[in-house]
């Protein structure tokens, strides 16, 4: 069987190390494209010591010039792509006034403009190869927004709308494109949190270490098999379809009503 090629950004730790674990494990050659070349080699090496095939490609996503370079590598290496996983990403958080400009401009360079940048430089390589698949992470947050996370929420129902429209505009070429929303899951997504309001760092570090028992790895494997199985949306979490589908069929009064009471559950850790 001709050898298959994934290509993950952000694959050195959390929800992209996982994907990238798995991956392997289901034969494909996977390139993890990160900027910590520490953390990045790390997974290599467990892929290689246990048969698997991969490498690692400092990127990143904010840089043109990067992302050519990794292009370049890549079509000297492989005939074709099969999987562009866009997984890299930041966290943001604070109420409206403790966010500035400049955070929000830089939540959105890396999680809405890095995806733009990678699927410009890659799409037209799958389009000229017949197609394949595409698998941006967005988040929960990005259909079902909670409070105290603007600049986040908005950057992930941006990754969300982005995704519905290249589905649309890339099918004729064979290349499908699912987007990844989960909830909070035990990863070190609070090391890149940036917030300057007292109390938000602890609460999101509490939020994705403590309110949930679901593990990277699980989440790795609902999203390769709804990839797999060509599904469009992928909601990760149980609790995550039921607000989804809450928010699609109640009234916005009611549905809002419903999460405001959620929400006083974590006032109290952000009033401390």
């Amino acid at each position: 069987m001709q050898k298959k090629h994934v290509l993950i950004t952000g694959g050195a730790s959390g929800l992209g190390e996982a994907l990238a674990l798995l991956y392997a494990r289901k034969g494909f050659e996977v390139c993890i494209a990160d900027t910590n070349s520490e953390r990045g080699n790390n997974v290599v090496n467990t892929i290689n010591n246990d048969q698997g095939n991969a490498f690692f490609s400092r990127c990143d996503i904010t840089s043109e010039d990067d992302i050519e370079s990794l292009k370049q590598k890549l079509q000297t290496r492989w005939e074709r792509l099969d999987i562009l996983v866009n997984n890299a990403g930041v966290a943001t958080a604070g109420a409206l006034e403790f966010e500035d400009l400049e955070q929000w401009q830089w939540v959105l360079d890396i999680n809405v403009l890095g995806m733009v940048r990678m699927s410009r430089a890659f799409v037209p390589w799958m389009k000229q190869h017949g197609g394949g698949k595409i698998i941006n992470t967005a988040s929960q947050a990005g259909i079902t927004p909670i409070p105290f996370m603007a600049s986040y929420n908005v950057s992930k129902a941006a990754v969300v709308s982005f995704s519905e429209t290249m589905h649309l505009e890339l099918m004729e070429h064979d290349i499908h494109v699912s987007v990844v929303c989960p909830g909070f899951f035990s990863t070190n997504l609070d090391e890149s949190l940036r917030s300057k309001q007292p109390g938000i760092p602890e609460l999101v570090s509490k939020m994705l270490h403590t309110y949930s028992d679901v593990t990277a790895a699980q989440v790795a494997e609902i999203v390769y098999h709804n990839s797999e199985n060509l599904k469009f949306m992928i909601i990760t979490h149980k609790d995550g379809r039921l607000a989804h589908r809450i928010k699609r069929w109640l009234s916005p009064k009611t549905y809002f009503k419903i999460m405001n009471n959620q929400i006083k559950n974590i006032k109290p850790d952000l009033d401390g």
